[in-house]
């Protein structure tokens, strides 16, 4: 839902500007243009945030591939497991790699729980692969190369990008599609929204969040 509505925003100040800008034969034209782009460019970047998906609003559902290559469907955990998603910009960064390593070492007080451990980049599945091994991540990481998935839940994305990390002597080439900004949501079994964070301290992600849903969640 908040997708369709971004995609109908950027219709609608489209046509806005196409309008107050007029034609080319209009001496101010450029730089009308050239403002009204500012203010677009300003707008688009907080578009998803303005229509994040709020609690106790449905949860998108949604396939990607894992970290193996196989496809991962939030289907299959409905009526079954709490979900704990967190979207993080790029995997083997300083940061994101604090935040999985929280989890990481939380993840047997998450399972007590009943819940499923998701982290979400824009980042190829060889790369969450080559993540997975360095660190030793005990959780399903997805790959959201086209960051479809990030703007169903209202993430905020920016253009992707590659790195370049060094594991066991080899160099690696890190691509991604997009990057994302760190958010992260709790989904119930039920396919509903009961946490959501975006103001994200990767290194004390798990901690917080666990504190919050302790008082809901049992």
């Amino acid at each position: 839902m908040a997708y369709f509505w971004e995609k109908m925003v950027k219709l609608f100040l489209g046509k806005t500007m196409e309008v107050l800008v007029g034609t080319n034969d209009n001496p101010y034209s450029n730089l009308m243009k050239s403002s009204l782009l500012l203010i677009l460019s300003s707008f688009l970047l907080n578009c998803s945030s303005i229509f994040a998906i709020n609690i106790g609003s449905d949860a998108p559902s949604f396939s990607l591939l894992d970290q193996n290559g196989e496809k991962w469907h939030s289907s299959d955990f409905l009526n079954k497991k709490n979900i704990l998603i967190f979207f993080y910009p790029a995997a083997m960064t300083g940061g994101c790699t604090k935040q999985a390593c929280s989890y990481r070492d939380d993840f047997a007080k998450w399972q007590s729980r009943g819940f499923e451990i998701i982290g979400i980049s824009g980042d190829k599945p060889e790369n969450l692969k080559l993540f997975q091994k360095a660190e030793n991540l005990n959780f399903t990481l997805l790959s959201d190369i086209d960051g479809k998935t990030a703007k169903a839940f209202g993430v905020p994305t920016g253009k992707g990008g590659q790195i370049q990390k060094f594991f066991q002597g080899e160099r690696f080439t890190l691509e991604r599609g997009v990057t994302s900004k760190r958010w992260t949501f709790v989904i119930s079994k039920g396919g509903k929204v009961i946490y959501r964070n975006d103001k994200v301290n990767a290194a004390k992600d798990s901690e917080t969040v666990m504190e919050s849903i302790s008082k809901t969640v049992k």
